[in-house]
């Protein structure tokens, strides 16, 4: 694939610009959005500067990251604190986002969706009220490991680290991840799963592969 640079600015717009064409696959009146990308990815800030510039223009907009969505401890840690096997298919509650986000904005769905369920500094349920999203409206869901569990996404994107990269902008205390995002990359193929992709090994110049992923 031949990439392209582009800044953030750019690469917000274009995103923009795909979400306000998009329409929903199964008829629903919402949009869903998934930022997918490691720790070390800044999915964060790109749905943040994506659902800035969509409320700009009119459209109501919720950002939730699968941070919110985490397993008890007792489950991250079953067979122990730094166990990649358990970080790829135990950490993130699944069957909880699948519920609480994507199922309220099923067609027919409440709109009403839960933003966050579990804290991990606190291990206890966040308690957080319930969000209504207009019909209209844009679902960003961003984290790791987002594809690959079937979520009923509209469009994705993927911030895509090479291993040196990731390995680099991986804190040492986290880097016992490394061997699930590898997996991540043999099993699933995020690169070419997704419908944008985007290299973001240097956070100041990143690349992607452009609007309709030609090769």
């Amino acid at each position: 694939m031949r990439f392209e640079a582009i800044s953030w600015e750019r690469l917000t717009a274009a995103l923009v610009g795909r979400i306000m064409e998009a329409k929903a696959e199964d008829g629903s009146p919402w949009l869903r959005v998934g930022v997918d990308g490691a720790p070390a990815a800044p999915t964060g800030e790109l749905a943040g500067r994506v659902a800035e510039a969509l409320r700009v223009r009119g459209r109501g907009v919720l950002v939730v990251g699968t941070g919110g969505f985490l397993r008890p401890a007792s489950l991250r840690y079953e067979y122990g604190r730094e166990d990649p096997d358990t970080y790829y298919s135990g950490w993130f509650d699944t069957g909880a986002l699948w519920r609480e986000v994507f199922g309220p904005l099923e067609a027919g769905g409440s709109g009403r969706v839960l933003p966050d369920l579990w804290d991990p500094a606190t291990d206890r349920a966040t308690r957080s009220p319930r969000v209504e999203l207009p019909p209209g409206g844009v679902l960003l869901l961003h984290g790791p490991l987002l594809l690959g569990h079937w979520f009923p996404f509209d469009l994705t994107v993927h911030l895509r680290l090479s291993a040196a990269a990731l390995r680099r902008r991986t804190e040492e205390s986290e880097r016992w991840t490394l061997p699930a995002f590898q997996r991540y990359e043999d099993e699933v193929e995020p690169g070419a799963a997704a419908d944008v992709l985007v290299q973001a090994d240097d956070p100041r110049r990143p690349a992607w592969g452009g609007p309709d992923r030609e090769a």
